[in-house]
C-alpha cells in the first residue's frame, strides 16, 4: 500500500488531479442523470456531461477563490457565446470549418494574454467543437445552452465546497524564498569584506543558489508561461529574471580580486539593500507577511544610494590632481557595484511592493481598474504581450496557427465524411497535435494504442453488462473518477480512460454495445491523421530550429537595448534615440524566447543542446537586458552636465558597440551565417584611455563643478555596464558555439532593424572611427 501510494504521488504530488477527478466523478453523472431521465432530453444531457467535464476536469484555475469563480464564470459565459455560433454556423461544413479555425487561433492564441485562459483552452475549444461538429441549427441553441448553463452553475459550488484546492502559489513561494536566501548571502558576504562576522559565507551560498534554482525551475515547470491579467501576477512575473540576474551580481562580486578599502556609505547601500531583500522576501510570501511597510525599507536604500553617490562625486579627482588613471577607475570600482546591487535589488522590491499593494486594494478599487503607480492597465498589457508574439518566429503563433489548420481541417473532414460521431474526429486532431512532426507521429500511436486499449476493456464490460442500465449507472462515476486521474499516468492510458467513459456513456443514452468503442476507434484513427498531415506540413522540424532563432533575436534585440541606452544617456545634444522603443522590442524578444524554450522543454526526443547550456544563454539575455535597463536608470533625469566630453564620449560609444556587437555577431552565428567570435579580453588600457579623454575634454575647467563630476562619474559607470555585458560573453560563449553547430538554416534570419550595419561591423572588429569633430578639433 506504501508502495502504491508513493507511486501515485510521485505522478500526482499534490494530488490536484484526483481532486478534479473525484468532482467531476459526483458532479457528472448526476447532469447527465438530470438531463436523460428527469428532462428526458439527450441534447441537455450531453451538453451537461460534456460541459462538467471541460469546467471541473479540463479547466483548474488557481489564485484566491473569488478568482477561481470568477475565471469559472468567464468560462462559463464564453461557452455560452461559442455553443451559439456554432450552432449557426454548422450545417455548412466549409462555413464551419472556416469557422473553427479562426476560433480555434483566437482561443489558442490567447493563452499569450494570461496562463488562465492558456489553461482552460481546451475547455473552450470543447464548447465550439462539440455543436459544430454535429450540425443541428439554430433551433437546437436552447437545448444545448441548457444544457451547458447546468453544468456552469453546479460547477461553482463544486469548486467551492468538493476538495478546494488550497491557495497556492509555487513561483510566489519560490521568488520569497530566493528573496530571502539572496539576502542572507548579502548580509554574510558584506561581513566578510569587511573583517566582520557573518556567519559561514559557503553555506549561505549554497543555501542561495538551490533556492534560485528552484526558482528558475517552478518558472519553467510549466507548458506556457506563468502569467495573467491581475496587477499582482504581472508584478511577480517579472521578479524571475531579476532574482536571476542579482545572483549572478554576487557570484561576479565574489571573484577574488584585489579590493580596495570602500567608503562606510558603500557598506551602508549594501546593508541596506540586503535589509530591503530580506523585507520583500516577507512581503511577497503568502506564510509570513512583515508588519513593516516595505516603501520604508525602499526609501532607506534610496537614501543611502544618493549619499553613495554624492560622496563618489564629492571626492572625484582627475588624473592631473595627482592619481593615475588606475587609481581613478579604481576607485569608482565599489560605489559602482554597490550602484549595480542596488539597482538590482531596488528592482526587485518595486515589483514586489506593486504586488503587494495591488492585493492590498479593495474589491471596488480592483472593479474599477484603480491600478498601482508604474503598472500599465490589464488591456495595455493584453496588447503589448499579443504584439510580441505577431512574428512569424514565434512558436506560440506558430502552434496556434498549425493547431487551428488541424482543427479546421478536422471539422471538414468530419462533416464531408458524414462520420457518426464526428466531434470525436476533431477531439482527436486536438488531443495528439504537437510542435513537431516526429512528436505527433508518436503522440498519433501512443493515442491510438490507448484508445483501442480502451475499446477492449470497455467492450468486455459492454458486452458482460449488456443492457442493465443500473450497473451502467453504477460503473459510470467509477469510469469517470479513472479517465480523470489516468491521464497523470500517460497520454496512452488518459485516452484508454476517455474510451472506456465514452463506451458506458453512450450505451446509457443509446444502447449499441461495442459497436460505439469500434467507431471511436475510426474516428480517432481520422482525427491523427489529419493532425499527422498538418504537423509534417507547418513547421514540422519542432522547437529546436525556433529555440535559435529566439536566441539569436533575443540577443540582437537585448544589445542593441544596450548600445541605445548608452548613446541615448551620454549624447549631451539629445540627438540619439531614445531607449524606449528599444527596451519594447528586447522585452518583446524576452517573451518570445521564454515560450521556445517551453516547447523545447516539452518536446519529446534527443536534444543536442544540454539543458544546462540553454540555461547559461537564458541567463545571458536576462543579464545583458538587466544591463541596459541600469544604464537607462542610471542616466534618467541626469540632466545637462554643461560641458560637451566628445573624446570621453567617443571611447564609450566605440567601447560599447565592440562589446554589443559581439552580440550581434554571436545573434548571426546562431541562425547559421557566420561563426560565434572568441570572447573580447579585458582590455586593460580601456580605462586609461577613457580617463585621458576625460583629461583632454575637461584641461579648460579649473575646477569642475558638481554637475561636471556628476557627468564623468557616470561616464565611467557607463564604461563599467558595459564591461559587464563583456564579461557575460564568456558565459555564454560555449553554449552558443554548441547551439551554432547544428544550425537549421531553412528561415532562420535576423530582422533588418536586429542585424549589425557597418558602423556596428567596424566597432565589432576593433576599427576606431574618429569623430570628424574630435580630428579637426
Amino acid at each position: 500500500m506504501h508502495r502504491l501510494r508513493d507511486w501515485w504521488l510521485a505522478r500526482d504530488g499534490d494530488l490536484r488531479a484526483t481532486r478534479r477527478a473525484a468532482r467531476t466523478a459526483i458532479v457528472m453523472p448526476a447532469l447527465f442523470a438530470l438531463g436523460s431521465q428527469v428532462i428526458g432530453n439527450p441534447n441537455v444531457a450531453t451538453y451537461a456531461a460534456f460541459g462538467s467535464f471541460a469546467m471541473l476536469l479540463l479547466a483548474d484555475f488557481g489564485g484566491t477563490l473569488a478568482e477561481r469563480l470568477a475565471a469559472q464564470c468567464s468560462l462559463i459565459a464564453i461557452g455560452c457565446v461559442l455553443i451559439a455560433l456554432a450552432a449557426v454556423v454548422s450545417r455548412n461544413p466549409w462555413v464551419a470549418a472556416a469557422a473553427m479555425f479562426v476560433v480555434g487561433f483566437l482561443v489558442l492564441f490567447a493563452g499569450v494574454v494570461s496562463s488562465a485562459l492558456a489553461a482552460a483552452s481546451t475547455s473552450i475549444l470543447l464548447s465550439f467543437i462539440l455543436p459544430v461538429a454535429t450540425p443541428a441549427g439554430p433551433a437546437a441553441i436552447p437545448d444545448r445552452l441548457l444544457g451547458w448553463l447546468l453544468a456552469g452553475i453546479v460547477s461553482l459550488p463544486a469548486v467551492t465546497l468538493l476538495w478546494p484546492a488550497p491557495r497556492s502559489d509555487p513561483l510566489r513561494d519560490a521568488a520569497a524564498e530566493a528573496c530571502r536566501q539572496l539576502s542572507a548571502r548579502l548580509t554574510a558576504e558584506v561581513a566578510r569584506w569587511h573583517g566582520e562576522d557573518g556567519g559561514d559565507v559557503d553555506e549561505a551560498v549554497a543555501r542561495a543558489n538551490a533556492a534560485v534554482d528552484r526558482l528558475r525551475a517552478t518558472f519553467l515547470a510549466t507548458p506556457y508561461r506563468p502569467s495573467g491579467l491581475t496587477t499582482a501576477t504581472r508584478a511577480v512575473i517579472r521578479l524571475v529574471d531579476e532574482v536571476v540576474w542579482l545572483s549572478v551580481i554576487l557570484d561576479d562580486a565574489a571573484v577574488p580580486r584585489q579590493r580596495l578599502p570602500a567608503h562606510p556609505t558603500v557598506r551602508a547601500v549594501k546593508r541596506a539593500a540586503s535589509v530591503l531583500l530580506d523585507h520583500a522576501g516577507k512581503a511577497l510570501s503568502l506564510h509570513e507577511p512583515p508588519q513593516d511597510s516595505l516603501q520604508d525599507h525602499l526609501d532607506d536604500l534610496a537614501r543611502a544610494r544618493r549619499v553613495m553617490e554624492a560622496v563618489a562625486i564629492a571626492e572625484f579627482r582627475l588624473p592631473r590632481d595627482g592619481r593615475t588613471a588606475k587609481e581613478l577607475v579604481s576607485s569608482l570600482a565599489p560605489s559602482f557595484r554597490a550602484e549595480e546591487l542596488s539597482f538590482a535589488v531596488m528592482a526587485i522590491a518595486e515589483n514586489i511592493e506593486i504586488a503587494s499593494a495591488a492585493e492590498a486594494r479593495t474589491w471596488w478599487q480592483k472593479l474599477l481598474g484603480r491600478r498601482p503607480r508604474a503598472m500599465a492597465g490589464p488591456i495595455a498589457s493584453a496588447q503589448e504581450r499579443a504584439r510580441a508574439h505577431l512574428d512569424p518566429h514565434s512558436v506560440w503563433l506558430r502552434n496556434s496557427v498549425r493547431g487551428a489548420i488541424a482543427l479546421s481541417g478536422a471539422v471538414l473532414v468530419a462533416d464531408l465524411s458524414g462520420a457518426q460521431h464526428s466531434f470525436w474526429i476533431v477531439l482527436g486532431a486536438l488531443s495528439v497535435l504537437r510542435s513537431n512532426a516526429l512528436s505527433t507521429g508518436q503522440s498519433v500511436v501512443r493515442g491510438l494504442v490507448g484508445t483501442t486499449v480502451g475499446f477492449v476493456i470497455g467492450g468486455a464490460l459492454v458486452l458482460v453488462l449488456g443492457n442493465h442500465q443500473v450497473l451502467l449507472w453504477v460503473l459510470l462515476p467509477v469510469a469517470i473518477l479513472v479517465a480523470g486521474i489516468a491521464p497523470a499516468v500517460s497520454f496512452a492510458a488518459g485516452q484508454a480512460g476517455f474510451t472506456v467513459a465514452l463506451l458506458i456513456l453512450f450505451n446509457i443514452i443509446s444502447p449499441a454495445g461495442w459497436q460505439v468503442g469500434l467507431v471511436r476507434i475510426e474516428d480517432v484513427a481520422i482525427g491523427c491523421a489529419v493532425s499527422l498531415v498538418v504537423g509534417a506540413l507547418f513547421w514540422p522540424r519542432g522547437a529546436a530550429g525556433a529555440l535559435r532563432q529566439a536566441l539569436a533575436e533575443a540577443y540582437a534585440a537585448c544589445a542593441a537595448y544596450l548600445r541605445t541606452a548608452a548613446e541615448s544617456g551620454i549624447a549631451v545634444d539629445g540627438s540619439a534615440e531614445e531607449p524606449g522603443p528599444a527596451g519594447s522590442r528586447a522585452r518583446a524578444a524576452g517573451r518570445r524566447l521564454d515560450d521556445a524554450f517551453r516547447e523545447y522543454l516539452a518536446e519529446r526526443g534527443r536534444k543536442r543542446l544540454s539543458l544546462a547550456e540553454v540555461a547559461s544563454l537564458l541567463t545571458g539575455v536576462a543579464g545583458l537586458r538587466l544591463t541596459a535597463e541600469a544604464v537607462s536608470d542610471l542616466w534618467t533625469g541626469a540632466g545637462s552636465a554643461g560641458i560637451d566630453t566628445p573624446r570621453a564620449t567617443l571611447e564609450v560609444i566605440i567601447t560599447t558597440e565592440r562589446v554589443t556587437n559581439w552580440f550581434a555577431a554571436m545573434a548571426q552565428a546562431l541562425t547559421g551565417a557566420g561563426t560565434v567570435p572568441r570572447a573580447l579580453p579585458q582590455d586593460g588600457a580601456s580605462a586609461s584611455r577613457l580617463v585621458g579623454a576625460l583629461s583632454e575634454d575637461l584641461e579648460s575647467v579649473s575646477a569642475p563643478d558638481a554637475s561636471v563630476k556628476a557627468h564623468t562619474v557616470r561616464l565611467v559607470w557607463t564604461s563599467d555596464h558595459v564591461d559587464v555585458a563583456r564579461r557575460l560573453q564568456a558565459l555564454v560563449e560555449q553554449p552558443a558555439r554548441t547551439a551554432a553547430r547544428y544550425p537549421e538554416r531553412v528561415g532562420l534570419s535576423l530582422p533588418s532593424w536586429l542585424r549589425p550595419g557597418s558602423v556596428a561591423d567596424d566597432a565589432a572588429s576593433g576599427v576606431r572611427r574618429e569623430d570628424p569633430a574630435v580630428t579637426r578639433s
